[in-house]
């Protein structure tokens, strides 16, 4: 399974956390560290979330249209 860490950016619908993460590369001509933000939308039950929390999710099956990954618990507390 694909496993990734980001962070909650939005928790207003039911069941349904949004999770931006971002993947740090490096450009292949030019050498410089280039960031880019994703975000997934991402199915959670029996998990207490908060925004700004850094949660681990897992690929799985598609849950609703926009919802293909699920969160498997939280990598560390919200400062």
């Amino acid at each position: 399974m694909k496993t990734l860490q980001g962070k909650v950016t939005s928790l207003k619908n039911d069941k349904t956390a949004k999770v931006s993460v971002e993947n740090l590369w490096t450009h292949p001509l030019y050498k410089k560290s280039v960031k880019r933000t994703k975000n997934y939308a991402c199915h959670y039950e029996g998990i207490e979330l908060r925004e700004g929390d850094v949660v681990i999710i897992e690929a799985t099956r598609p849950i609703s249209k926009t919802k293909r990954f699920r969160v498997v618990g939280k990598a560390e507390e919200a400062a």
